[in-house]
């Protein structure tokens, strides 16, 4: 295969095809129709040079005597390679075509029984689990996925009735249910996570082959979004279910049974897992992987009372920001005169104080959305359909804290990010009045600065609302810069919403760098910190507060408990938590291989 990269075409080229075949063609010193065929790799824009705007393509060309062509131009041309396709395996095919080499038996693992006292069992049905039951069940393994939450289309009625009507249901929200917090989001299917064995691709893959469009296999930056993720969350359900698994939903599983089934009295040290107790009902299994996602705050604590190793750790808080979608459009792509996609973008600062402050799930024509699961406090999330046409385009704005900033809230150990969370949404959930408070960016600049004896400086329309004492004032009373350049601008909020006193909710060293760190990024891209912008709160979810202890087999050190995915402390994003969940499959597979029959 030739891998050619950087070929550029203009960003409104007709015939996408036949161009790419033409100047691939040139490259490679040979007529277009002696290509056998040609495949995206990578597709991405190149903004760069403002209004002449490209698209950017790997592609993988076939022809005859690839060799002999690539010896040709070798050396002459650095954006051409010779390159190995290679298809992501799951280890437990490998051992068993192996063992059927030595063997001369033709069964295959997918062919074996198995008792179904011994199935291996995934706790939650998010990407991590999803992915892994995917991996288990194709192998044979006909695992057992237990979800404390609704299935997917039944969880959506009941998120709609919450942003419509403002009734929470603990079990079935933004946060809980198949598909997990991400069926909810941009649908974003990126991910840094380094990648040798191919299990990013195998993620896409089976996304596309689950009804994902095709282009998130080569396009740079690939998003499903949450119209078109809930059918796919339901495709995969039921392939799961084609190969022998189970799915059960709302079967919370509330405690562990260990050996002796004492798991409440020992310590998890040498001690074994031998199933889980679901509803009150005791559920018997080889193995339990542990999927229960980041905002699974009982199921921590249940664990950290069986002493289940774990630790608190980093993440990221803030507010979601608001700006017009057609505002940030020109700032990316400048007056181009062509139709592109809604524009995204990616941005960092640095603070005196050395904090960084940063775009996080940025939502180009999307929405925020109340993304709360527990009654009393308010957590938001960003949100897009795949069309990515909304009004506005968002992004939480967040800073990192670690243990040492929020043990001050929740005392010590493995739990405080946790009690900093609560506290955090409690705040914001009091100020809404029960609604997502929102503010003007420049109301929360001149409070901070007002806070901090600082005089505001900036070019900033300024309002009453100070100290708690919030005046309910409609956007249309209040002009300002962005809303008489894009009239009509006002939040693009899934939920009730009011205007509140957004800059009481964090601490304020949180405050005064995402101040900061706004107020850089607005110098750099003109309009971002202006006092039209829309701030609103909180943004706490980003990431777990805590990491399950596992070791290189994936096992905690309660043996047969596989800690997995986000929640656990191991993912970021769909991507990567799809991708950890594949790789605890893997590991299942190979421990149990001789087990699970």
């Amino acid at each position: 295969m030739i891998r050619i990269q950087q070929i550029k075409l203009a960003a409104d080229c007709k015939d996408e095809r036949a161009a790419l075949l033409k100047k691939a063609a040139k490259l490679l010193r040979m007529e277009p129709v002696a290509i056998q065929s040609l495949s995206l790799v990578k597709r991405s824009i190149d903004a760069r040079k403002k209004p002449d705007i490209c698209r950017v393509y790997t592609v993988d060309v076939k022809v005859a005597d690839e060799q002999a062509v690539f010896r040709k131009i070798r050396g002459k041309n650095g954006q051409i390679q010779l390159v190995e396709e290679k298809m992501y395996r799951f280890p437990a095919f490998e051992k068993t075509a192996a063992a059927d080499a030595q063997t001369g038996a033709k069964a295959a693992v997918a062919q074996l029984p198995m008792r179904t006292v011994d199935r291996p069992m995934i706790v939650g049905a998010g990407p991590a689990g999803l992915f892994c039951g995917y991996m288990l069940a194709k192998a044979g393994f006909r695992p057992l996925l237990l979800e404390r939450g609704r299935e997917v289309h039944k969880r959506r009625e009941d998120v709609e009735r919450f942003w419509r009507d403002g009734v929470l249901d603990p079990g079935s929200n933004v946060q809980f249910g198949e598909g997990g917090a991400g069926t909810f989001s941009d649908g974003k299917l990126t991910t840094t996570v380094k990648d040798p064995k191919g299990r990013m691709r195998e993620v896409l893959r089976i996304f596309v082959e689950a009804g994902a469009p095709e282009e998130i296999l080569y396009e740079a930056k690939p998003h499903i979004g949450t119209d078109i993720l809930i059918k796919v969350v339901e495709n995969l359900r039921s392939q799961i279910i084609k190969w022998g698994g189970e799915v059960r939903f709302e079967s919370q599983v509330t405690a562990l049974l260990t050996e002796d089934d004492r798991a409440a009295e020992a310590s998890a040290l040498n001690r074994r897992i031998t199933g889980v107790v679901a509803n009150g009902e005791e559920i018997r299994g080889g193995a339990v992987v542990l999927a229960i996602g980041h905002s699974a705050r009982d199921t921590f604590q249940m664990l950290h009372e069986l002493q289940v190793p774990m630790e608190a750790k980093a993440f990221a808080v803030g507010l979601r920001m608001e700006h017009p979608r057609e505002m940030i459009d020109r700032l990316q792509y400048g007056e181009c005169g062509i139709s592109l996609p809604a524009a995204a973008y990616k941005v960092t600062a640095q603070t005196a104080s050395g904090r960084g402050v940063y775009s996080f799930c940025m939502c180009p024509g999307g929405y925020v959305v109340n993304a709360s699961s527990e009654s009393g406090r308010t957590a938001v999330n960003g949100m897009s359909y795949s069309g990515r046409d909304g009004a506005n385009s968002n992004s939480a704005m967040i800073v990192t804290v670690s243990p040492a900033d929020y043990e001050t809230y929740g005392g010590t150990g493995p739990l405080a990010g946790i009690a900093f969370q609560r506290h955090l949404e409690e705040r914001a959930y009091e100020i809404g009045q029960g609604r997502v408070p929102v503010e003007r960016y420049g109301d929360f600049r001149a409070a901070v600065c007002a806070g901090r004896g600082v005089q505001d400086s900036g070019d900033l329309r300024m309002t009453t609302q100070r100290n708690g004492v919030s005046t309910e004032i409609q956007p249309a009373d209040r002009g300002g810069k962005l809303r008489a350049r894009y009239p009509g601008f006002t939040p693009a909020i899934k939920g009730a919403w009011r205007f509140a006193p957004v800059h009481e909710i964090l601490p304020e060293f949180l405050n005064q760098a995402l101040v900061e760190g706004i107020d850089s990024i607005g110098r750099k891209m003109p309009g971002f910190a202006d006092g039209d912008a829309y701030l609103s709160g909180v943004e706490s979810r980003t990431s777990s507060p805590i990491r399950i202890l596992r070791d290189e087999t994936g096992q905690s050190a309660l043996q047969g408990l596989f800690p997995c995915g986000e929640g656990a402390g191991y993912a970021g994003g769909i991507t990567s938590a799809a991708m950890d969940g594949i790789l605890i499959a893997e590991k299942v597979a190979m421990l149990y291989a001789d087990v699970l029959r």
